[in-house]
């Protein structure tokens, strides 16, 4: 995705730049109310310059798309002038400098799980946990990851994959309690894998499946924020044991950092927990066959 004399301009580092820009006001960037007569939201280009310490026209080319070679110091200052979080400024990175092999046009290759992987997940009786690769393809799923969320196992290779659930299976509407976060994040999250792997055929496929089946996934791309899932909580309303809150922790596998093993988990003694144990003794028994986790 870098430019140079003579290319096409890097649009979605373009694009990321605009909507960071648009979304820090200058009281907030520390230069003061805003007044009036401003034509943009958030900072003027001038601004960010100044914030960052660089010449207009430096950054000016840099937000056009064209100049691929901005040193990391350059872009660590760009990065605190927009006050990006961690995620952000890593995307930044990926947009400006590809990592090698990114930039051809080519498919992504197929991962797999590996044998050891899928018999710990197996032992994981009372916690749900998954394995998830690239574009959030679901690689592997234990009997209770599948019980709260679908059987990933019984649908095509291609249709194993979480925003294609989230976006696409009426029963994840009423499953996620805040839909609208959940959503929200898995966008990000895909926007953050996009940077990482521009030219993933499949991503691009997956992409333009919701945007034209979904408003909201439409929308939200067209934002450009980006996410990391790392940790955090998430609300469900599933139909046979009700309310659950599982905290999740994602954790990246060494010998693959496109895959992540996700387990969650119940606080000790609460309502969730019990729900959980629930749910578990209504499982149907894992069969003794299953896949390898290639997509």
């Amino acid at each position: 995705m870098s430019t140079s004399a003579g290319r096409e301009p890097n649009l979605e580092l373009r694009d990321f730049l605009r909507s960071r820009r648009a979304r820090v006001s200058p009281d907030e960037a520390g230069l003061g109310p805003a007044g009036g007569g401003r034509r943009v939201p958030g900072l003027r280009r001038e601004e960010v310059a100044r914030l960052a310490g660089i010449s207009v026209d430096y950054y000016v080319r840099l937000e056009r798309g064209r100049n691929p070679n901005a040193s990391a110091q350059v872009l660590e200052a760009v990065a605190r002038a927009l006050r990006l979080d961690a995620a952000e400024r890593a995307h930044l990175f990926d947009l400006v400098r590809p990592r090698p092999g990114s930039g051809r046009r080519r498919p992504v290759a197929p991962q797999r799980v590996r044998p050891g992987l899928l018999r710990l997940l197996d032992s994981l009786a009372d916690t749900p946990a998954m394995i998830m690769g690239h574009r959030l393809d679901v690689l592997a799923a234990n009997t209770l990851a599948k019980a709260l969320y679908t059987d990933f196992d019984t649908l095509p290779h291609r249709e194993r994959n979480l925003a294609r659930f989230i976006f696409l299976d009426p029963a994840a509407r009423d499953l996620l309690t805040d839909w609208d976060t959940a959503a929200r994040g898995t966008v990000a999250a895909l926007r953050l894998y996009a940077g990482r792997h521009p030219h993933d055929p499949r991503l691009t496929e997956l992409v333009g499946e919701l945007s034209v089946h979904d408003e909201d996934f439409r929308q939200w791309w067209a934002d450009h924020d980006v996410l990391e899932y790392t940790h955090g909580t998430k609300r469900y309303r599933h139909p046979l044991v009700g309310e659950l809150a599982l905290d999740y922790e994602s954790l990246t596998l060494p010998d693959d950092p496109d895959q992540a093993l996700y387990l969650y988990t119940a606080e000790p003694g609460s309502p969730s927990a019990h729900a959980l144990r629930l749910l578990g003794s209504w499982s149907a028994p894992e069969p003794a066959a299953r896949t390898t986790g290639r997509t």
